[in-house]
């Protein structure tokens, strides 16, 4: 018995147990996220001493020039472009956000700790709210037509930077409490045991995921629209009748339960196959997976969805199949800035039909960070100008991306989207314009209200970071767990829930967060100390 729960809990040591990378007697910061394990499963994870070394080394080699390429040399050639940008206050408070996400992102990637959604964020904050709007500012263009004067400007790169300030502080914070350790009752229930997916629920969710997506599949004419253009999709959709006059909730129950259930049996299944040697050996559990990735290539393919949802779909997939591997977790977080800058904005290519391609002509690499995409900050201004004509929302913003489900015909005062309402206010006839999460607190709470949602987010992003490293090592809860399973898939959900509006995100969301509570399970830690 002691074996056993010491093997399915590991060390007592806390260090150890969040996932922490521990150290080695020379002193080497040692990589703990699949250790083997000894033999009989007693005195912890055993830690060979090459790897860590080497990466010690590498780590060394690598970690000047990355620093200096994210915190100074980026910044330094998008000061050095041309351009009618003023430098006022807006623009060193936009350089100094710039260098403090890069240095944060290059903690992220230099860590021996692998913090899934931290890392992420602050991939975001770089580009989207750090190296994109510098260049804006830089050269005198933005995507988005600024309407406000050029206070509101500097007022939201100063809440910006004070939001990554308390998500910091609310990530110390999760640093600083022991994560509390899960035991198994006497009698075996499992009641505080890691949660993980119930076999006979699992394959209730492949029927489910291959019901629904079939029926989205039919809904929309067949499998040949969704190899098409977005816009088709988007016409096929209209033309359905699923679509009410200015309530989008069936169109996106629809979307969402043909999509979401069929990522996630792919994931479960993913993961069984990456963990369960056994499982590689079933012909059965090879042939639903294949048959589930089959269903995915058709749903869920870059083509027909958005490219932050297809991006969700693959980083969720990456770090599904390969979750112990640091190099891994390393390689996307600094390949995705160059991704970012180079391929995401011409990543549209299936947004429209032949005749409505817009053909992408760029002088400079950085001119797409100022005509296309990236408009988040200048969103925040236009945002903070449209609050001070009308006042905060105290909740009702946020009230209404919680309530997301309700048809407007039943809430005929349903808020709508904070980009949408924005946009409206503006003017403008395109009205699908972000609402990056810092602007949802402002709308409905100001500073204050600010500072204290993204220090829970920082909060909940730290703890769920170290959680999710406990869950993937080999003396964690199995191939079942769904922490494994939840926290890439957040991760990846990350870059649609803060570029934004809320309202739009929440829908996808809490169809994941469903369909996991409805196969979780907190009982295989009885069946282990069985066996």
């Amino acid at each position: 018995m002691t074996s056993v729960h010491t093997s399915a809990h590991g060390p007592a040591d806390d260090t150890t147990v969040d996932g922490a990378d521990r150290t080695a007697a020379g002193g080497t910061a040692v990589d703990a996220a699949a250790p083997p394990e000894r033999p009989g499963g007693r005195g912890g994870p055993f830690e060979p001493p090459e790897r860590p070394i080497a990466w010690a080394m590498l780590s060394r080699a690598v970690s000047v020039p990355l620093i200096l390429g994210l915190v100074c040399f980026l910044p330094a050639v998008i000061a050095a472009q041309p351009g009618n940008g003023v430098r006022d206050t807006a623009y060193w408070l936009q350089l100094v956000l710039t260098c403090y996400a890069g240095a944060r992102l290059a903690t992220m990637i230099l860590s021996t700790r692998r913090r899934l959604l931290q890392g992420v964020f602050w991939m975001f904050v770089y580009i989207a709210m750090g190296v994109a709007p510098f260049a804006q500012v830089v050269i005198g263009q933005t995507p988005t037509p600024m309407v406000g004067p050029r206070q509101d400007l500097i007022t939201a790169v100063a809440m910006v930077l004070l939001g990554c300030a308390a998500y910091d502080l609310g990530a110390l914070l999760a640093s600083r409490r022991p994560l509390r350790r899960r035991t198994v009752s006497a009698r075996g229930s499992g009641g505080g045991g890691p949660a993980v997916a119930h076999p006979v629920r699992l394959r209730l969710l492949v029927l489910v995921a291959f019901a629904a997506s079939a029926f989205y599949v039919l809904k929309l004419g067949g499998p040949a629209v969704f190899f098409s253009s977005r816009q088709e999709i988007s016409e096929t959709v209209a033309a359905s009748g699923v679509v009410t006059e200015g309530s989008n909730v069936g169109s996106a129950f629809i979307k969402g339960f043909g999509q979401v259930p069929a990522l996630l049996a792919l994931l479960f299944y993913t993961r069984r196959l990456a963990t369960s040697y056994r499982a590689r050996r079933t012909p059965s559990t090879v042939l639903v997976w294949a048959a589930l990735g089959a269903l995915n290539l058709v749903v869920n393919n870059p083509i027909s969805n958005a490219r932050y949802w297809f991006l969700t779909v693959l980083m969720a997939f990456v770090f599904t199949a390969m979750p112990s591997s640091a190099a891994v977790y390393r390689t996307v977080l600094a390949t995705g800035v160059v991704g970012a800058l180079v391929v995401f904005p011409y990543a549209d290519k299936f947004r429209y039909d032949d005749e409505g391609q817009r053909p992408a002509q760029s002088a400079s690499v950085f001119e797409p960070l100022v005509t296309k995409d990236y408009d988040q900050m200048v969103m925040f201004a236009n945002t903070i100008s449209w609050v001070d004509t009308r006042g905060h929302t105290y909740g009702r913003q946020l009230t209404g991306s919680a309530l997301f489900f309700v048809p407007r015909a039943v809430w005929s005062g349903k808020p709508e989207d904070t980009g949408v309402r924005v946009g409206q206010w503006m003017g403008l006839r395109m009205t699908n314009l972000s609402a990056p999460m810092w602007t949802e607190f402002w709308v409905d709470f100001g500073a204050t209200g600010m500072a204290g949602g993204m220090a829970l987010i920082g909060y909940a992003a730290a703890r769920t970071d170290r959680r999710y490293a406990r869950a993937v090592t080999r003396a964690g809860p199995g191939p079942g767990s769904v922490l494994a399973i939840a926290a890439p898939l957040i991760a990846g959900y990350t870059f649609i829930l803060l570029r934004g509006p809320l309202l739009q995100a929440a829908g996808k969301l809490a169809i994941a967060a469903l369909c996991l509570l409805l196969i979780a399970t907190f009982r295989e830690q009885r069946a282990k100390r069985r066996r």
